[in-house]
């Protein structure tokens, strides 16, 4: 029997409960948010977190535009410079709250991470998940009503995340946006990404990947 290939079932990005959805997200993907989303946010001065940092493939482009970031994760993937620590734990890890806070976080509990990073966060939070995300009774009437997000930004290109590596030549049939809140601003933008990964994917990227593999 032949797989069925089609976009709604390779869409379903279906994990364990307590799987750690270890999904790496493309640098490049990063980039695109902080050069294309949040250009005027004057990200030099600013600090950041990110709170399910896997191996870094998230925090370390995004030390390439804030002042500091942050880097921690409910499992040790020893990556240098990060902390292991549970988001969702109540106890606060840091000695100052963040400017920001900046995620690929768990799909069964980005609802979670979403309340919680706007707790904690005095600037805006952004967090890239499926664009399917958007959808649902219970996501709308629990998150989308009460909060909604400043900035909807809908990537133009694939991003692909392949379960367990960061790869170079990966390719989905999942499409991702970031979703982006930022204090003061309760009306929600819908702006899409440009074509972008040529032009911000480095050959480095997945030489670092393959290092800390190892």
């Amino acid at each position: 029997m032949s797989q069925n290939t089609s976009s709604a079932v390779m869409q379903q990005r279906s994990e364990p409960h307590d799987s750690l959805d270890d999904f790496p997200t493309q640098p490049w993907a990063t980039r695109a948010l902080c050069e294309h989303v949040l250009a005027g946010c004057y990200l030099k001065n600013k600090t950041a977190w990110e709170p399910a940092c896997n191996r870094g493939h998230m925090s370390a482009p995004l030390l390439e535009y804030f002042g500091a970031v942050w880097a921690s994760d409910i499992h040790d993937y020893c990556t240098p410079g990060s902390f292991q620590h549970d988001f969702l734990f109540p106890v606060m890890p840091l000695s100052e709250s963040p400017d920001w806070i900046i995620s690929n976080p768990p799909f069964r509990l980005a609802e979670q991470f979403i309340a919680r990073a706007r707790e904690i966060a005095t600037e805006g939070v952004a967090m890239i998940v499926r664009t399917s995300f958007l959808e649902g009774v219970g996501r709308y009437e629990n998150l989308f009503s009460k909060n909604p997000p400043s900035i909807v930004a809908q990537f133009s290109e694939r991003v692909p995340m392949v379960k367990g590596r960061l790869t170079a030549t990966g390719s989905t049939a999942t499409s991702y946006c970031w979703l982006v809140w930022i204090k003061g601003v309760s009306t929600t933008k819908l702006i899409w990404i440009p074509p972008c990964r040529k032009k911000l994917e480095r050959a480095e990227d997945y030489a670092a990947y393959r290092e800390a593999a190892a």
